[in-house]
């Protein structure tokens, strides 16, 4: 069975669910999970083979497994697997446990850099979206420790909870790797505010952008 993360409604959390409970985002959402399947099964295929490149490189570099999951904390507190390229070294986190990214991460490999600044290493997730775990635009899911803990030091970080997370987002293309927690959740809560098709497009094309040339990306 999932887990859940509970927590109590804030006033300011109210207004956000009284916000995405407009008639507009019923109708969206039904749209946003069609595009959702659609653009990740066909994604999957040219993805697939730059993931089997990946593969090599990863295993070139470093041994240990390619892949590796996670859980992570998805819509309305409920947790679901993701799985994704090694980035790290293994067991990179053995000794100093679950640490927050940061620029000059030690634990991150040469290939890794490069995943992560062109968001490569994210790609294994399509699987996820097509489950319907995510979304393809949306804030990226969080490990259970960082959300209890952000949201016990961050006013509002679970506000990120209301709508589904996803592959890329607003903080992705506006951000980095490196960004501290608030920072992630200002524009986590920019992309709650704007929550629509236009904004959905933008940052779709935007992540192209980033995996393309890795601009606007850390």
């Amino acid at each position: 069975m999932e887990n859940q993360i509970s927590h109590t409604e804030t006033a300011d959390e109210h207004d956000f669910v009284t916000k995405l409970d407009q008639p507009f985002h019923h109708i969206y959402l039904p749209f946003k999970r069609l595009f959702d399947l659609i653009f990740a099964t066909l994604l999957m295929i040219p993805a697939s083979i730059i993931i089997l490149i990946f593969m090599i490189l990863v295993k070139l570099e470093t041994p240990g497994k390619c892949f590796y999951s996670q859980e992570r904390v998805g819509l309305m507190g409920q947790s679901f697997k993701v799985t994704k390229l090694r980035s790290m070294y293994s067991d990179a986190e053995k000794k100093s446990g679950a640490m927050w990214a940061k620029k000059e991460d030690p634990r991150v490999t040469r290939i890794g850099h490069f995943m992560r600044k062109t968001r490569v290493d994210e790609l294994p997730q399509l699987w996820s979206v097509v489950k319907g775990d995510m979304s393809l635009i949306g804030p990226r899911p969080e490990r259970p420790i960082f959300t209890q803990q952000f949201s016990e030091d961050i006013e509002g970080f679970e506000q990120r909870l209301l709508v589904k997370p996803g592959l890329s987002g607003y903080a992705q293309v506006h951000g980095g790797y490196d960004d501290t927690p608030a920072q992630k959740l200002a524009n986590d809560m920019y992309y709650i505010e704007h929550f629509g098709v236009l904004t959905d497009i933008e940052i779709f094309f935007e992540t192209i952008r980033v995996v393309v040339t890795g601009d606007g990306a850390r």
